[in-house]
Parts: C-alpha cells; sequence; structure tokens
C-alpha cells in the first residue's frame, strides 16, 4: 500500500515475496534530480520499462499475425478480421480482472502463469488451420487476449511507488511516449516475420515476446512487493467519480487512436500510394515522441484537471487540421501535429488514473483506464471504416469528434479530476 513518510514521500509497505519477515518501507530512489535521464537511472525503472515493452509487444503484433494466419490458411479475410477482434475484445475484458487479482497478491505471481496461458494459446493457434476449425481458432484467439498479462496496467501502478512525486510525470510521460515503440515496431515486427518466414511463426513470435518480457518483469523486486491485504468494494476502483469521468473521456480518446488507422489508410488509397498507410501512423507516433520528451522536461506540470481539458482540446484542434484536402507532403507533416499531444494526454491520464484510484486498487484502475481505450479503439476503426467509402472529411471527421468529445467530458467533470 502507499503510505506517507515524514517528508511525504510515498513509500512501500512490502513483505517478502516468500517466508517470513516483516514490512519494510522502501523509498524511491533518484531523489534530488530533475531530468528525464536521471529518473531511468532509478534503480528498477529502465528495467521494467523494457521488459513490459517487450511483452507487450504482441498486443500489437498478435492482430497482424492472427489476420495473415487465417488468410495463410485459405479462411477469408473476414473470418481473420473476427479473430482479431476477438483477441482484442477478449484483452480488453480481462486486464481489469487480472489487475484486481494483481491488487490481492503480487504482479509476478499473476502475470506469469497469465503469460504462460497466452503463450501456450498463440502457440496452439499456430498448428490450428482457422478455415478448417474456425471454433478451435476462435476459443485460443479469445484464450489469448484473457491471459495477456497486465504488465502494462502493473507498470504503471508502480510508477508512484519508484518514483518521487515531483518526477511522476516524467516517468509518465517517458512511459507513454516510449510505447509508441510497441505499435510501431509490433506491426512491422509481425508483418516482417510472416513475409520472411510465416504467419505461423509470426505467432510463435508473440508466445516468446510475451514470455520473455513477462520473465524480465517478473525478476525485478518490485513486481514481487505485496501490498497489504484488505477487502475492497465490489465496484473496485469504478467506485470514484472522478475515475469514471476519466474513462469516458478516455473512450472517445481510444475513438481517435482506431479511426486514424483507417484514415491513413483511406487516404493511401485515394492517392493511389500505400506507402502512406504506414507513413502516416508513424508520423503520429513522431509527434508523441516529441510531445512526450517535452512534457517530461516540465518542472511544474499542470494538475491533471487542468492539464487533461487543455491537453485535449489542442488535440481536437489538431485533428481539424486534418479535414483539409492537402497533398501527401502536408499530410504527412499535418499527422504529427495530433501526436504532439497523444503522450502529454496519455501520461496526465494515468496519473489521475493513480490519484483518483481508491486505496489498493491502482492496478485495477489502470487496467481500466487501458480496456476502454483500447473499446474506443475498436469503436473508432469500425466507425470510420463505415464512412470511408464517403469521403476525406467523413473519414477524418471521425478522430476530430472523438477528440472533441473527450475534451469535453475532461472540461464537464473538470471538478470530479481534481487530485485527493
Amino acid at each position: 500500500m502507499i503510505t506517507s513518510s515524514p517528508s511525504s514521500v510515498p513509500t512501500i509497505s512490502t513483505s517478502t515475496p516468500a517466508g517470513g519477515g516483516s514490512s519494510q518501507p522502501v523509498p524511491p530512489a533518484g531523489a534530488g534530480r530533475s531530468r528525464e535521464r536521471s529518473v531511468l537511472q532509478t534503480p528498477h525503472v529502465a528495467p521494467l520499462l523494457v521488459g513490459t515493452l517487450v511483452g507487450r509487444l504482441p498486443a500489437a503484433m498478435a492482430p497482424i499475425a492472427i489476420l495473415l494466419a487465417a488468410r495463410a490458411d485459405h479462411a477469408s479475410t473476414a473470418l481473420g478480421a473476427v479473430l482479431a477482434a476477438l483477441y482484442a475484445v477478449a484483452g480488453a475484458v480481462g486486464q481489469p480482472l487480472l489487475g484486481r487479482v494483481v491488487d490481492r497478491s503480487t504482479l509476478a505471481a499473476v502475470a506469469v502463469p497469465a503469460a504462460a496461458v497466452a503463450g501456450g494459446a498463440f502457440t496452439a493457434l499456430a498448428f490450428v488451420d482457422c478455415a478448417a476449425q474456425p471454433l478451435a481458432a476462435s476459443v485460443l484467439s479469445v484464450v489469448a487476449g484473457l491471459a495477456t498479462p497486465p504488465l502494462e496496467a502493473g507498470l504503471r501502478a508502480m510508477w508512484t511507488r519508484l518514483v518521487e512525486p515531483r518526477h511522476h510525470h516524467k516517468v509518465f510521460a517517458l512511459d507513454s511516449a516510449s510505447q509508441e515503440v510497441v505499435f510501431v515496431a509490433g506491426p512491422l515486427l509481425a508483418t516482417a516475420v510472416c513475409l520472411l518466414a510465416s504467419p505461423d511463426l509470426a505467432l510463435v513470435a508473440c508466445a516468446v515476446a510475451c514470455s520473455a518480457g513477462t520473465l524480465a518483469v517478473a525478476a525485478r523486486p518490485p513486481a514481487r512487493f505485496r501490498s497489504v491485504a484488505r477487502a475492497v468494494h465490489w465496484l473496485g476502483p469504478l467506485r470514484s467519480t472522478g475515475l469514471l469521468v476519466l474513462l469516458a473521456a478516455s473512450v472517445f480518446f481510444g475513438v481517435t487512436l482506431g479511426s486514424f488507422t483507417v484514415l491513413a489508410l483511406s487516404y493511401a488509397d485515394r492517392h493511389h500510394e500505400g506507402w502512406l498507410a504506414g507513413v502516416l501512423p508513424a508520423a503520429l507516433s513522431l509527434g508523441s515522441l516529441v510531445g512526450g520528451a517535452a512534457w517530461a522536461r516540465l518542472k511544474r506540470p499542470w494538475p491533471p484537471n487542468r492539464a487533461l481539458p487543455a491537453v485535449g482540446g489542442a488535440y481536437a484542434a489538431a485533428f481539424a487540421v486534418l479535414l483539409l484536402p492537402a497533398p501527401p507532403w502536408l499530410m504527412i507533416t499535418a499527422s504529427v501535429l495530433p501526436g504532439l499531444f497523444l503522450a502529454p494526454w496519455l501520461a496526465a491520464a494515468f496519473v489521475a488514473c493513480d490519484a483518483l484510484a481508491p486505496r489498493d486498487t491502482a492496478t485495477e484502475a489502470a487496467a481500466w483506464l487501458i480496456a476502454v481505450i483500447g473499446l474506443g479503439q475498436a469503436a473508432g476503426t469500425a466507425v470510420a471504416g463505415q464512412l470511408s467509402t464517403s469521403g476525406h472529411a467523413a473519414t477524418a471527421a471521425v478522430p476530430l469528434m472523438g477528440a472533441a468529445v473527450a475534451a469535453a467530458v475532461l472540461g464537464i467533470g473538470r471538478r470530479r479530476l481534481t487530485l485527493p
């Protein structure tokens, strides 16, 4: 649990992972440093970040690997899309459930068995003929999604315990920016393995990355920290009205991410330049890296109840530029603009999520935030896909409207976002 020392710096009351021993406070290290480089030098921070990035690669690899594996089995594209969707939805359902168990035990105790199940499902899926055995492929896709180790939620629940309060925005900004590596490298890696070897080997690669990243995280002492067990309300973190406001806005934030991928593909088709489908999301990710680095350098960031509506409004305004018809070079440049506010939005959201979550529910709260963003992405992809035949402006309006609604929800519920 998070307690307060006389200097108001959080510590963690922990017990030994196994055997006896009394609880000992573990103070955060790296005090007195202000640069993001010093945050990465804090004990455990860099290894945990790298481990989770590897362990989260399947989240970006699996949808493409599953789709291409289904096509290699001569199944329809529709069946492949259903399998990929089942994996994504199951992951959104499983993360809060596993996050609740982590809050009652340890991240290592939950993530390692989950990785074994997910890895087994990916491996089994590689040996299943999706066209001949669609039910078995569906079950395995669901199992792989449900058992996705809650590394992202677990890591973000640990940041505030490992880093002193004045550096929280730095570590969350670096985390949010670095996850762009997952969304850029994951699809590229899956596609490369599919082309150079086979889609089945890409599914095995998902199993390997999931297991390797999880074991790397589980080997670090913070993953074995155990909170003092207490009874938790059946609603868990969802009884916090401020968190509910944040989750509602995050659904529409997710819509912007899912619809932007469709926008990029639609724009590439209209200009008969297939490479734009990958370059536009990469430009968005580049903007996020720049924005995250800039946010991490702030010495006095705004509190979330001010930062989220302001950054959300700027994020929506940046998407408005994409409504205009533009040549490819200008569209690439315009795609960087909303990315500048992407990582700062996520950083402020996870700081607020951790602070607004009731005691001993931080991991589950972060898992809910991740889950609703994922559901919003699925919805944004579906809506933008339906509008893609109506022209560029109609498709580009989906991420704009998603960002605008998210900013409006945050503005209306601003008082609920005031941190305790």
